[in-house]
């Protein structure tokens, strides 16, 4: 049996009133890739934020390298998050800082590594993703594509096995989505590391997924291989992959 990363029971969120994860299940193992899909509203990027901690379930029970996110106090889950990388939807780069200044900063934040050893580890960083040429510019000088790719070395900087990515092809062309598709299947070659995706491209989940999840109205709908999904061929999930139209 695969080795889980992470394991999600019966997870229930709320807004308020508004039960926005209605009892999902998941687990998603060792170097597989694994995509989240769902319609506008579905609780993909809920289900993101309450895996790493940003969001206290109403109940349920999330585990993260075998460790239940809801049991650790604050320096607990600051220390266990270091093991999870997140590459944000829009990079969320600090346009003050230099590229190289932006990838350090979980260096400088969570190590007490000499400054030489850290612009040796931005730089690999940067050469990983490629994008060494990028290491004195600021984000404001580069294209979107390479943005992305920035704020990619930047979580990777701590050597996550663990790298979720929030819309990573959001904005881009198709030729630099490719490319960043590319870059994520070669990472999770060359390094073994689990990665998370949400994302509604079609082009991209049929390159990089191993796994998907699907949810729908806060639910899990479906749960298990990519090309078991393409097998489907009514309801959501068969609308989804066709484009069509649903309720």
């Amino acid at each position: 049996m695969a080795e889980q990363v992470v394991t999600v029971e019966n997870l229930i969120v709320r807004y308020g009133s508004n039960t926005v994860l209605d009892g999902v299940n998941a687990s998603f193992n060792v170097s597989e890739i694994r995509v989240i899909l769902g319609g506008s509203g579905c609780g993909k990027t809920t289900l993101l934020r309450a895996i790493v901690g940003l969001i206290r379930p109403y109940s349920g029970r999330v585990r993260v390298f075998g460790r239940e996110i809801t049991d650790l106090d604050g320096d607990e889950a600051a220390n266990m998050l270091k093991s999870v990388g997140v590459l944000f939807q829009n990079g969320a780069l600090l346009g003050s800082l230099t590229v190289a200044q932006n990838v350090a900063l979980p260096l400088e934040m969570h190590t007490d590594l000499p400054p030489k050893l850290v612009e040796e580890i931005v730089r690999y960083k940067l050469a990983q993703v490629e994008l060494p040429h990028a290491y004195g510019l600021f984000p404001g000088e580069l294209s979107g594509g390479m943005r992305k790719r920035a704020a990619l070395a930047r979580a990777l900087a701590l050597d996550p096995p663990l790298l979720f990515c929030d819309e990573p092809s959001a904005g881009l062309d198709p030729v630099t989505s490719a490319g960043l598709d590319s870059l994520l299947l070669k990472l999770r070659e060359t390094l073994g590391i689990t990665v998370v995706v949400v994302t509604h491209e079609l082009f991209s989940i049929e390159k990089i997924a191993d796994k998907i999840l699907f949810l729908h109205k806060g639910k899990t709908l479906f749960d298990g291989l990519y090309t078991d999904a393409r097998e489907i061929e009514d309801g959501p999930v068969a609308d989804f992959f066709s484009r069509k139209e649903t309720a």
